[in-house]
């Protein structure tokens, strides 16, 4: 083979290589610097989700605590537990002073109208106590519903924002995909094209020979 017909050849072939190494090399950076994003967009998206949850955790377990008591308190939990439950709000600093105040109210209006050794009074106290009790079971389940709604409240937010994360991470990691399959689909075109030029080179050469040139 003549000079000029290696010349041709072996153009083709080093200016074919050279293209399919900078089309690969270009879609390789490209593809990394997409998983890159990707990975930190991932990264963040963990990040805040972690963050929401330190938030919301405390309400959350508040209200985990409220609804067990609240299940204790209307027998839910066991007579023992329910006994227990209302033995404390008995006991409770709020429900003996409301029982004191109320029981020497009743006495000294009896007293005052004559009438303390009557029946009126003494069935008037027996009554006073249980209804008492009952009002305060009845306030102390209300309020401890307000925490339990609070609590849900808090864990819905946290099933949305662990659902919006999973979306999110989902389209990450799709594009991450995608980036990896473009630069596969780069590298292969590069080595098609590299190969063509190479044919080209090889059909200037036929050519070239038969107009005479070598």
């Amino acid at each position: 083979m003549s000079a000029v017909a290696t010349a041709v050849v072996g153009g083709s072939l080093l200016s074919g290589y050279m293209s399919s190494q900078a089309q690969q090399g270009a879609a390789e950076t490209a593809a990394g610097a997409q998983g890159a994003a990707s990975a930190a967009g991932i990264a963040e998206q963990r990040r805040q989700f972690d963050y929401v949850q330190q938030l919301l955790r405390p309400y959350i377990e508040l209200g985990q605590s409220a609804l067990g008591a609240q299940q204790n308190l209307i027998g839910l939990g066991g007579q023992a537990a329910q006994r227990q439950a209302m033995s404390e709000l008995e006991g409770s600093p709020q429900c003996t002073s409301l029982m004191q105040q109320g029981e020497n109210a009743m006495l000294q209006n009896a007293s005052a109208t004559g009438g303390l050794r009557g029946g009126n009074i003494q069935g008037a106290l027996a009554q006073f106590r249980p209804q008492l009790l009952n009002q305060l079971i009845d306030n102390q389940f209300a309020r401890l519903g307000n925490l339990t709604s609070m609590g849900q409240a808090s864990a819905t937010g946290q099933a949305a924002a662990a659902q919006n994360q999973g979306s999110n991470i989902a389209s990450l990691l799709a594009a991450q995909g995608q980036a990896q399959a473009g630069a596969a689909l780069a590298g292969g075109q590069a080595q098609a094209n590299m190969w063509g030029s190479i044919g080209g080179g090889i059909g200037s050469l036929g050519m070239m020979r038969s107009v005479g040139m070598f």
